[in-house]
C-alpha cells in the first residue's frame, strides 16, 4: 500500500508553486516528518514533509514542475526491513532480486531524476559522469559541471599554434561559454512587482545627508554593555528604525497606501527591513515597531536576517509593511535611488558612512557622513511632506537622545 506525498495548502494570495528539490531519492528510506522536498512560489519556500515512515517509491513531479495545493507529488512504499537476519537492509524496490540484478546495480551509476533529463536531453548515456551525491549518485550538478568542463576544453583535433601563428577560430560554444538558468519564482516576482511599481506610481527620490559620528559616539559608549545585557549586538538600523518611526508619526502620509481612489492612513508601524538572501531580495517586517525596544527592534532583526539565508521565512513574516528601510551602504552604495515596495508609498535608503569633508561653525572638519535617499509617492505625498520627513530623520540621528525621549 502506498501512501501520497502532497503539496501543503497555500495562502490566499499564493496560486501556485515550483519543485526546487527533491532531498530524497527514489528507493531512500525516510521516517515521519524528514523533509523530502522544497516548493519556491513567488514569496517562500515551503518544505514538504514526509506524511509518515516508509520508502520513497516514485517521484510523479520532478524539479522544476509547476505544482498546485493538494497536489500529489510522490508516493511512499512500506518501509524498510531486514533480510534474513543478516542486517542487510532491502528496500521493496530492491526486494527479490538476485545476485546478478545487485551486481548489475552496483555497475550502473544512480542518477536522480534531474539528472537523468539533463543527460538524456545533451545525448550523455554513454559518458562517464562521476558522482558526487550519497553513494555516488549523480547529481545534476554532476551534470553540469561535465558539461561546463567539456565546453570550455579546446577541440582536441585543433592543431598546436606555433609562436607567432594566428590563433585558431574556436567555436561559440567553445571559446565562448556561457550558463543559462531559469529565472526563480522569487526573482520573477520581485521582477514584476517593481516594474509595477515604476509603472503604477508617481515616483520621486529627494536627497540628504547626516552626520553619524552622534550616532557612532553613543553606539561606541554602551555597545559592549548593550550586548552583555540584551545578548545582541547593538547595530545602526534600531536608530534609523527608531528615527523613522518618529518621522512616520510627525508625517502620517508617508505611511499612508493608495487603495483605488482612497488613501489609506495607517495607525501602526509595520517596518519593512529589505535584506539579501540566496534566492534574492526580501523584506521581513517588525510588527508594530513603535513598541519595541532597540533591544528587541535588533533581536528580531537578527533572528529574520538568519531565517532569510536560511530561505525559512514564513508567509507572514514577509507579508504586510507600511514603510520600508533598506541598506545599500552593507554593499557599499554610497548613493541610490530605492524603488518602492507597492502598496507603501515610501521608501528609506540608507548609504555607505564615509569621512568627508563638512562645514560647522565656519570651519571644514571631517565627520562621517551618510546619504539619506527616500522615494516617495507623488500621488499621496507632496515634497514638502517628504523633504521634512528625511530632515527630522536626519535630525533625530544628530540628535540621539530625542530618539529614546521621543521629542
Amino acid at each position: 500500500m502506498s501512501i501520497d506525498v502532497q503539496v501543503p495548502d497555500f495562502p490566499e494570495s499564493v496560486r501556485d508553486g515550483t519543485v526546487v528539490s527533491w532531498r530524497k531519492h527514489p528507493g531512500d528510506p525516510v521516517r515521519r516528518s524528514e523533509i523530502l522536498a522544497d516548493i519556491e512560489t513567488d514569496k517562500v519556500v515551503f518544505e514538504i514533509p514526509a506524511p509518515a515512515d516508509g520508502v520513497l517509491q516514485e517521484i510523479l513531479q520532478h524539479e522544476g514542475a509547476t505544482v498546485v495545493a493538494k497536489q500529489v507529488i510522490g508516493r511512499l512504499g512500506a518501509p524498510q526491513v531486514e533480510a534474513g537476519g543478516t542486517g542487510q537492509v532491502v528496500t521493496q524496490a530492491s526486494a527479490g532480486k538476485g545476485s546478478e540484478g545487485l551486481a548489475t546495480q552496483a555497475e550502473q551509476p544512480i542518477l536522480t531524476p534531474s539528472a537523468q533529463k539533463l543527460i538524456a536531453d545533451h545525448g550523455l548515456a554513454q559518458q562517464p559522469i562521476a558522482g558526487s551525491g550519497k553513494g555516488g549518485r549523480v547529481l545534476k550538478e554532476d551534470v553540469l559541471r561535465f558539461l561546463d568542463e567539456r565546453s570550455i576544453k579546446p577541440s582536441p583535433a585543433l592543431p598546436a599554434v606555433e609562436a607567432g601563428s594566428p590563433a585558431p577560430a574556436f567555436e561559440a560554444e567553445t571559446g565562448r561559454p556561457e550558463k543559462r538558468v531559469p529565472m526563480t519564482r522569487l526573482r520573477a516576482r520581485i521582477a514584476e512587482r517593481l516594474l509595477a511599481a515604476q509603472h503604477a506610481a508617481a515616483i520621486l527620490t529627494t536627497f540628504n545627508e547626516v552626520n553619524m559620528r552622534p550616532v557612532m559616539d553613543l553606539r561606541q559608549r554602551y555597545r559592549e554593555r548593550f550586548e552583555k545585557e540584551y545578548g545582541v549586538r547593538l547595530g545602526y538600523m534600531s536608530f534609523f528604525v527608531k528615527a523613522a518611526v518618529e518621522a512616520l508619526k510627525q508625517f502620517p502620509e508617508i505611511n499612508a497606501s493608495l487603495d483605488g481612489a482612497d488613501i489609506v492612513y495607517h495607525g501602526y508601524y509595520d517596518i519593512g527591513i529589505a535584506v539579501s538572501s540566496p534566492r534574492g531580495l526580501v523584506v521581513p517586517i517588525l510588527r508594530n515597531a513603535d513598541r519595541l525596544t532597540m533591544a528587541a527592534i535588533e533581536s528580531q532583526i537578527a533572528a529574520l536576517g538568519q531565517k532569510s539565508q536560511s530561505g525559512t521565512l514564513s508567509m507572514e513574516e514577509i507579508t504586510g509593511g507600511t514603510f520600508t528601510i533598506t541598506n545599500g551602504g552593507v554593499f557599499g552604495s554610497l548613493l541610490s535611488t530605492p524603488i518602492l515596495n507597492p502598496p507603501q508609498s515610501a521608501i528609506l535608503g540608507m548609504h555607505k558612512i564615509e569621512d568627508r569633508p563638512v562645514a560647522e561653525g565656519g570651519q571644514v572638519v571631517i565627520r562621517p557622513m551618510m546619504y539619506l535617499a527616500l522615494s516617495y509617492d507623488h500621488r499621496i505625498i507632496d515634497g514638502r511632506e517628504a523633504v521634512r520627513f528625511l530632515v527630522t530623520v536626519k535630525e533625530m540621528l544628530e540628535d540621539p537622545p530625542r530618539i529614546l525621549l521621543e521629542v
